[in-house]
């Protein structure tokens, strides 16, 4: 049985026709896992912004939800990998959907192999920045303070936050591509066979003679995945 892994396809971040292309892209990717698959592994940022209350859930993600609930109750293992859209997830992932939520990174078995895989967020030691604005969002005061504003007005605004630092960090982390591939090779050095990083947008696979590093691209315009069945790793999309 084959593992799929798959990233950033940032729902509810583009125009209505750019969202149908995902949904029927994702809903392709889907069937595939649901012939072959005993794991899917989502690599961060399904959603543009996902901010977990405790009654309430955007109108437009509940086709995802159920999607994800169908693929659950067929026996796929779904692990779900937060990244830097994921910031305030809470239990729902776990308690109502079944799916294992990791924070931050995960180290697991494949096929026998020792794999690494985080979405990347954070991974460049020139991004300073992006640190202290990463201690800022996970305060809890912080988040408390968000709780207080009405959803409609609190997605209406993260929504616009979210687009504008999408559109500024897909040109920024194009200049960190070298400090993710060494960020790979501290891993393979480590004994993991493979390493899976997400958030750059871009799909890359580097072949090394100790193990292999793959970026998972995004579900926005490459429509990118792996697909991983008998330690045989691809770089694919729908």
């Amino acid at each position: 049985m084959a593992v799929y892994i798959f990233s950033d396809a940032h729902l509810g971040g583009c125009s209505a026709s750019e969202e149908a292309t995902k949904r029927a892209k994702l809903e392709q990717l889907f069937c595939k896992v649901e012939s072959d698959a005993s794991r899917l592994i989502i690599l961060g940022d399904l959603f543009d912004f996902w901010f977990e209350y405790r009654h309430t859930i955007p109108k437009g993600y509940h086709w995802i939800l159920s999607r994800l609930f169908e693929l659950r109750e067929k026996g796929i293992n779904i692990d779900y990998v937060s990244g830097n859209h994921d910031f305030w997830m809470g239990d729902f992932f776990q308690t109502e959907l079944g799916i294992t939520v990791h924070r931050d990174m995960l180290d697991t078995d494949i096929d026998g192999r020792r794999v690494h895989l985080i979405h990347g967020d954070g991974l460049a030691k020139s991004d300073w920045g992006y640190g202290i604005l990463k201690r800022i969002l996970r305060n809890r005061f912080n988040i408390w303070l968000y709780l207080k504003i009405p959803s409609d007005w609190a997605y209406s605004l993260a929504l616009k936050v979210s687009r504008g630092s999408r559109a500024h960090t897909s040109v920024r982390d194009k200049i960190f591509v070298a400090e993710y591939d060494q960020y790979a090779i501290g891993k393979l050095n480590q004994g993991f066979a493979a390493v899976f990083i997400a958030h750059l947008h871009q799909p890359i696979r580097v072949d090394r003679e100790n193990g292999v590093y793959i970026n998972t691209g995004d579900f926005i315009s490459h429509f990118s995945f792996v697909r991983i069945e008998n330690s045989r790793t691809e770089l694919l999309s729908v």
